[in-house]
């Protein structure tokens, strides 16, 4: 016997936890993830120096991983990974133009085609359903394996530059597999590219140095801190219950709930990113960078700048260069930034919201491009403005960026107008102090949180050189506090990372 349970008993409640899941996907900031992950690491650490088996030791750890979050559809990505790994060796090998052309047209074709079945079936069926009735169409709801858009983005991303002539294939599946199934970026970015991360994938042996580890740490700490302890407190006890029922609460909470989304999103995107980032250091991977203090921003383009940046510099790159840039002309440049932030918001999901969202920050970039022309003294980016001009340019273009998370996170238009009539009808700020009193740990966390984005970029240095140079002992305790201290605040279960769905 042991903890009071017989050693079947055992047996069959880790089987159970091994098992697929739809209610429970493994996530970073998950007790069963820090258990397999330390497993994990200690046989990959004994595989460093023999190449080929920890390369298949990372594919199944990394498939096992889908696998909790998605269950059977862990085989989509192995077919992604199969038939783009074929098609980018004949585009490779093929000298005819007209060929490599259909082949790459193919490859995108068959990426676009899945995640649009995955992703956008359920919206045809229930608009085919406002239309014309229930049951004009015969689909059940279909399944959206977490993090189609990621792995679809990466595998597109891999046989256009090897068409563009910027990337030579890979000569082993494996290898192909590997760069698209591994796990720390797998189901919610960083979008990482195939020319960043296939040079490190059979590097002989694995080298972490102390920065590396040091940085991981801080980078997981920072994550967890963000996620499990800012994200999910303020959701869970304060923002949900705002956007469910905006009626119930007074102006000045449904603009603070606009404001705790914000952090909210940035905190929980930002946090997975990080872990992400901190995890793959640990095996000697090196991810760029995915978020860079947004909200400092003074324009909406700097925004753009900081802003998941791996989704942005890939549409920006591998959709709104392809549709010419700025290079036809000022009016084509304003039509193609509003095509590709459309594309952008319906990359996040078919809905009106997302489109709205995609169109206010297309119509932002255009309107902001073209003040760029008519005033030669405006400037792109905060560092580039006087102090008065960036605090005035950063308040600004948070409250276009808040405007755009409503619509963002609203379930319904309505939900939106109403949020609005509450702040201008119904403000109420004579109950300004009862609230917060009344949510004095929701609004500290906010605090916080945003009183930590705004620090300058030294302090944020400043902290990693403390964590990277403390000593194993120093972190290992911080991360056993920091792991406290998410257990104290969760007052339920884990909370999924809101971009799983996307």
């Amino acid at each position: 016997m042991i903890f009071g349970m017989s050693t079947a008993e055992i047996g069959e409640k880790v089987v159970a936890l091994l098992q697929y899941d739809a209610t429970s996907p493994l996530i970073f900031s998950s007790g069963l993830f820090l258990f397999l992950f330390a497993g994990f690491l200690l046989f990959y650490t004994a595989l460093h120096r023999t190449v080929s088996l920890r390369i298949l030791y990372v594919i199944l750890f990394s498939l096992y991983f889908y696998y909790k979050s998605s269950g059977v559809y862990f085989l989509l990505l192995v077919f992604a990974a199969a038939s783009d790994y074929l098609i980018a060796r004949r585009i490779y090998a093929s000298q005819n133009p007209s060929h490599r052309k259909w082949l790459v047209a193919l490859s995108v074709a068959v990426n676009l085609g899945m995640l649009g079945y995955f992703k956008y079936t359920n919206f045809l069926i229930d608009l085919s359903h406002g239309l014309f009735g229930e049951g004009f169409l015969q689909f059940q709801n279909i399944f959206l394996p977490v993090g189609i858009s990621f792995f679809v983005f990466q595998s597109m991303s891999y046989t256009i530059d090897i068409y563009r002539g910027e990337l030579r294939p890979l000569d082993h599946w494996y290898d192909y597999l590997f760069y698209l199934s591994f796990f720390p970026q797998l189901v919610a970015g960083p979008i990482v590219r195939a020319r960043d991360f296939i040079p490190q994938i059979r590097r002989n042996p694995v080298v972490v140095t102390r920065g590396m580890f040091g940085m991981g740490v801080y980078l997981i700490l920072t994550g967890l801190f963000k996620k499990a302890i800012v994200s999910d407190y303020i959701s869970l006890n304060f923002v949900d219950r705002i956007f469910d029922e905006p009626l119930l609460y007074t102006g000045f909470e449904c603009l603070t709930g606009i404001y705790g989304y914000a952090l909210q999103i940035y905190c929980d995107f930002s946090g997975y990113s990080d872990m992400a980032i901190g995890i793959a250091l640990l095996l000697g991977f090196r991810f760029p960078i995915n978020f860079d203090s947004p909200y400092q921003s003074a324009t909406i383009t700097e925004f753009w700048h900081r802003w998941h940046i791996s989704l942005s510099t890939w549409l920006r790159d591998y959709l709104y260069i392809p549709l010419g840039g700025n290079r036809k002309g000022r009016l084509r440049a304003y039509a193609n930034l509003m095509i590709t932030m459309l594309l952008g918001g319906l990359w996040h999901g078919a809905a009106v919201r997302f489109i709205l969202w995609g169109a206010l920050h297309g119509a932002a970039l255009a309107l902001h491009k073209l003040w760029l022309e008519l005033l030669p003294g405006a400037r792109r980016e905060g560092r580039q403005m006087n102090p008065l001009m960036r605090v005035l340019g950063i308040v600004v273009t948070f409250h276009i960026v808040c405007l755009g998370w409503l619509m963002f996170r609203a379930e319904s238009m309505q939900t939106v107008s109403l949020m609005l009539h509450q702040i201008f009808e119904h403000f109420n700020a004579p109950m300004i102090p009862q609230m917060i009193d009344g949510y004095a740990v929701v609004f500290s966390l906010i605090a916080v949180g945003y009183l930590l984005h705004f620090l300058p970029h030294s302090a944020e240095v400043w902290a990693q050189k403390r964590v990277i140079a403390s000593p194993l002992v120093v972190q290992v305790l911080l991360m056993a506090v920091m792991i406290w201290c998410v257990m104290q605040t969760k007052s339920s279960d884990i909370q999924p990372f809101i971009y799983f769905q996307f």
